[in-house]
């Protein structure tokens, strides 16, 4: 049989391709995870003296303490002194103890990136020549790993999966079957998301100064630590999140208190005034993932913030609730199971939510990996994959839910229209009980305390008789509901989806604290030109002629940069005369931009050594490229021009 597709269908698909294409053609710069760009000295070149310092480059600008840049000697001791510094946006150095002796000294690194996350390093580099050393392979930290980091990777899945169970199976209550505000295996499982998300809330701001510092299980309790933890965005962003959680408990007290006591009628303004409030409250936890996290810094944060919070409450309205209605296919009282249009109902909010999924994905991945090529070669992008296959292979089971939806029966009609011949033999049973208790009393009318005592007796057999009853039509009831075949099949098709669920949430968080395939990317290239440049020495001169437009306004400049590679670099600007004679002029600023990459323009004042001679030390260059270098030279107090020439450098 020839499939045919429709005109619609056809152009929907070829607008999905071209946008996708768009996208990713369309990528520019981001930074998610710090990445180490350049450093001077060099990773292992050998330096004829001892520097001062040891400054780093980094992709971002970070948050530094007093360990995070050591330098050790061949022996392992620290020769670095005072704390790091930010000399100029995104490098740091330290200085270092003069006269240091020839041998190889590692740097070792650790800071934390802006999107919250500890990352670190280490290299070596040589005074005079290479020496033995026994501390490279032990200066680089497991950062983020050991005990602490798994306990933290913990507490994070356990804050993901919280949220997801308290906000997804309210939603289900409200939005799908408000009946269920009255199932106890419902309610436990909304308010054990809360207990999780509060919990590992609490769990990860304790942890949380240990796991980017030390790494050590004893400094979970330093009070020291907790109180710098609370001074990051990090930190307030888990201070936050409590104090939303304060309001969620309200939350949930109100609907599975109130409003599951109040009549049909009266439920329809509290569900708008619920629906309303949690929305909110569930926004803001949701935001609180965003602000601190990937979504608020690199390429475009001002849409990734919201793209993200909305792409959290999608995760949370079709997992959450899917483990709701598992728990109301499997635990919900036989006299009030969940109905076909709950879960018909609940079908379409799934299948919503997938689609609000699918488009904050799409651009998710874009920010993140920026090319199709970050999808094999790097390790977020495989992580990725392996995520949009499992959400391919949630989407193929939930479509046999709807199936299953779709041919279900009605149970509780099943169960009425079961219960009716019962009704009718209990009422005949009530008349023949009543002729006989009548007749009897009429036998036993003169034994008064006689009579008494089987009053007391057939009151409380009726009671035992009814309990029994009771027992034995809830059992019919929950025989005849899980005989439904088609309510047995869309248990089996829930439970599938809520255990590949998940494993989605364990990959997604593991994506979380995964360096973007962006960023990995950028890295790999940076520490590729400044390993080739590294090798390759050389000045590079320029000449620029000026003319400021005022009285003896005209010259030259000839700029000398050494070794115009990446990592650090001496410049030196001699302002002439178009005689060649030196040129007094009062001021010169010099400015260095890679309008490629978009990075700069990085300016630089140098300092004057004599008339004419103006020279400046430590100018990182921190990706290798064609470099805008741009001069001003001003000639009197009303009279400057810029001028620039491109070149490449490293």
């Amino acid at each position: 049989m020839k499939t045919t597709i429709t005109p619609r269908v056809r152009n929907l698909v070829l607008l999905f391709l071209a946008v996708t294409g768009m996208l990713f053609a369309g990528a520019g710069t981001a930074s998610a995870h710090a990445a180490l760009t350049g450093s001077d000295p060099s990773s292992g070149v050998v330096v004829n003296k001892a520097p001062t310092q040891v400054s780093l480059t980094f992709s971002e600008k970070v948050a530094t303490n007093d360990d995070s840049l050591r330098v050790l000697n061949p022996k392992g001791k620290r020769v670095d002194v005072g704390k790091p510094s930010n000399i100029s946006g995104t490098t740091y150095s330290v200085q270092i103890r003069s006269g240091l002796p020839d041998g190889t000294y590692t740097v070792a690194w650790q800071v934390v990136s802006a999107d919250s996350h500890p990352v670190g390093g280490a290299f070596t580099f040589s005074i005079g020549s290479p020496s033995k050393t026994t501390v490279s392979a032990a200066a680089e930290q497991d950062v983020g790993g050991g005990l602490v980091g798994g306990l933290y990777g913990f507490g994070r899945y356990l804050s993901y999966a919280g949220f997801i169970v308290m906000v997804g199976g309210a939603a289900f209550v409200l939005a799908c079957w408000q009946r269920g505000a009255g199932v106890r295996a419902v309610q436990r499982l909304v308010v054990s998301g809360w207990v999780s998300l509060t919990a590992a809330t609490l769990w990860l701001l304790l942890l949380r100064g240990s796991y980017t510092t030390s790494g050590k299980f004893g400094d979970i309790f330093d009070l020291n630590l907790l109180g710098q933890v609370l001074q990051t965005k990090t930190g307030a962003a888990l201070v936050s999140r409590l104090l939303l959680l304060a309001a969620a408990a309200l939350f949930i007290a109100v609907l599975f208190g109130a409003y599951d006591k109040r009549e049909d009628e009266e439920k329809r303004d509290l569900t708008f005034g619920l629906a309303i409030g949690g929305g909110v409250v569930a926004a803001g936890l949701a935001a609180s993932w965003a602000l601190a996290e990937h979504a608020s810094t690199g390429l475009q944060p001002g849409i990734a913030m919201p793209v993200d919070v909305v792409h959290l409450l999608a995760v949370a309205a079709w997992l959450g609730g899917l483990a709701a209605l598992l728990v109301a296919l499997y635990r919900a009282p036989s006299d009030n199971p969940v109905e076909r249009a709950a879960v018909q109902r609940f079908s379409r909010v799934a299948f919503g939510s997938v689609v609000a999924l699918i488009a904050t994905g799409i651009y998710q991945s874009w920010r993140q990996l920026g090319s199709w090529s970050a999808f094999t070669d790097t390790g977020y992008g495989q992580l990725l994959l392996v995520k949009i296959g499992l959400v391919a292979l949630l989407v193929g089971i939930a479509s046999i839910s709807r199936r299953w939806t779709g041919r279900l029966a009605d149970t509780a009609e099943t169960v009425v229209e079961e219960r009716e011949p019962e009704k009718a033999h209990a009422t005949a049973s009530a008349k023949t009980g009543d002729s006989s208790a009548k007749a009897d009393s009429d036998v036993t009318a003169s034994a008064e305390t006689g009579g008494s005592s089987a009053t007391t007796g057939d009151s409380q057999r009726a009671a035992q008789l009814a309990r029994q009853q009771a027992a034995v039509d809830t059992t019919r009831q929950k025989r005849l509901r899980d005989a439904d075949p088609n309510r047995f099949g869309l248990r089996r098709s829930v439970l599938a989806e809520t255990a590949v669920a998940i494993v989605v949430l364990a990959v997604t968080t593991a994506l979380t604290t995964t360096e973007p395939g962006r960023t990995e990317e950028d890295a790999k290239a940076a520490k590729a030109s400044s390993s080739s440049s590294s090798s390759s020495a050389g000045a590079l001169t320029l000449d620029m002629s000026f003319d400021t437009g005022g009285k003896d306004g005209k010259g030259v400049i000839r700029l000398d940069l050494d070794p115009a590679r990446v990592g650090g670099n001496e410049m030196h600007v001699y302002v002439q005369r178009p005689n060649g004679r030196a040129f007094d002029v009062p001021e010169v600023k010099v400015a260095f931009t890679l309008a490629a990459k978009k990075i700069g323009p990085l300016p630089v004042t140098p300092d004057r050594i004599a008339t004419g001679h103006w020279a400046a030390n430590g100018i990182q260059i921190p990706m290798a490229g064609d470099w805008k270098i741009s001069v001003t030279v001003r000639t009197s107090d009303i009279d400057q021009t810029t001028v620039d020439k491109n070149a490449q450098i490293g």
